[in-house]
């Protein structure tokens, strides 16, 4: 029986689809998502708060726009609301720093509301993929070949011209080039090596510097991404294989800690009871990734339930299994793991920044959805296996891939229809049952 040679392209934009499509080729979308913060600026002249981890390139960068010494400028940290990735904070500290300059001696208090945040900050940096892979007469891939384009995933820190302020003066700032980051982390390339053994394997990463919106870091950077499309394309060679998608993923692996982790999942989860009895419109999505390769271990499993009338899709349950090496703080890892899931979550079913020729559009609540506490899973279970003596591994994004095509998968498994547009609204779902 001869090999079979199966092909997808999977995208990841920030709304523009400039992808050509193909006869057998699956095209996946994950729009750019908002980071949001807003910060407070208080008090004195030349003085300005922003937040506690960039706070050094931010004096430095803002130093450079007043063409001051760094030893002029004080930057004091003000706490405010969460952030995973680049958002506005230098930019509001920069119109600050401007608005002190023209007050000399007096307070400054400058805060972005969340329309001028969602509509200014850098988002999620577009990204596109392409896979393809030859399975064998016995069902193991043979081959496999992948590329991805990928535009920079980090333009903090930086000089003045990072900037918004500073690229408006009357003698503009130039904003500083893109660049990629290096392997083995990786900026739009983390995590696009697959873990598993095929015998033949290609990985093209192709940078692409210019973007028709501003874009920089947000969490995971491209892991979000390349685990999506490597997993959800892992589960459909399982189909075609005729395997199913736990002992088709532990086929390819050598690695005992991953093979472990998946195994804790598939048996914490129940995948091989076969008492189950499967309910109408529901479905289980599995899926599994080591965050940068170098990082924690994690695979996820959880089970959709999908609404046909109306499309919704919601996470019923999910369970997850951890290594992150030695364990020091368990309840942190489980924390983190719980809060990566709930996070793809909303990423993956829900958060799509849209734009038109002139402006950003998603700039409230509303027009930019986030998940709601009416939609957080019943249960999710983390499991941590402990390994003494072994390095500490960070786990801070290792659940975010994963939980991704693990939702996609569920989806596809109570609908029949694997789609491949993020984010998976119900819109879409819809549209490919024929609603």
């Amino acid at each position: 029986m001869p090999g079979r040679s199966i092909a997808r392209r999977f995208a990841i934009s920030v709304g523009v689809v400039c992808l050509v499509l193909a006869l057998g080729i699956g095209t996946f979308f994950f729009a750019a998502q908002a980071p949001s913060m807003d910060p407070i600026v208080p008090p004195p002249a030349n003085s300005f708060a922003s937040d506690l981890v960039q706070r050094g390139a931010t004096l430095a960068a803002i130093a450079e726009m007043l063409g001051m010494p760094k030893d002029k400028v004080r930057c004091i940290h003000a706490e405010g609301a969460g952030c995973y990735g680049h958002n506005a904070a230098d930019d509001a500290a920069a119109d600050a720093a401007l608005l002190a300059r023209a007050v000399p001696g007096r307070p400054v208090r400058l805060q972005w509301m969340r329309e001028q945040e969602h509509a200014w900050e850098p988002y999620g940096p577009a990204m596109a993929v392409k896979v393809e892979a030859g399975l064998d007469a016995s069902g193991k891939v043979i081959d496999w070949d992948y590329t991805l384009w990928s535009n920079t995933h980090a333009t903090r820190p930086g000089p003045a011209g990072s900037l918004i302020a500073a690229r408006s003066l009357a003698a503009p700032f130039q904003q500083p080039a893109p660049r990629p980051i290096p392997m083995p982390e990786g900026g739009g390339d983390r995590n696009s090596i697959p873990l598993y053994q095929f015998p033949s394997a290609r990985v093209m990463h192709h940078f692409i510097p210019a973007m028709p919106v501003r874009v920089s870091a947000l969490r995971a950077l491209g892991a979000h991404m390349n685990v999506f499309a490597i997993e959800s394309f892992m589960d459909e060679l399982a189909a075609a294989a005729g395997a199913d998608p736990v002992q088709f993923r532990l086929q390819h692996l050598d690695d005992a800690r991953a093979r472990d982790v998946i195994s804790a999942v598939a048996q914490r989860f129940g995948w091989s009871d076969t008492s189950r009895r499967k309910l109408p419109g529901r479905g289980r999505g599995f899926a599994f990734a080591r965050y940068k390769n170098l990082a924690a271990y994690c695979a996820v499993a959880c089970e959709m339930e999908v609404k046909r009338e109306t499309g919704h899709a919601r996470m019923v349950r999910a369970v997850a299994a951890v290594d992150a090496g030695q364990v020091v703080n368990p309840e942190g890892i489980t924390n983190q793991i719980e809060g990566a899931i709930l996070q793809s979550m909303s990423w993956t079913l829900f958060e799509s920044v849209s734009f038109d020729e002139r402006r950003i559009t998603s700039i409230d609540w509303s027009t930019y959805p986030i998940l709601r506490f009416s939609a957080v899973p019943d249960a999710i279970e983390v499991h941590i296996i402990n390994q003494p003596g072994q390095p500490f591994l960070g786990c801070g994004e290792a659940g975010q891939g994963p939980a991704a095509p693990a939702i996609a998968s569920g989806i596809a498994d109570a609908t029949g229809q694997r789609l491949r547009d993020l984010p998976l609204t119900r819109e879409r779902i819809k549209t490919a049952i024929g609603i």
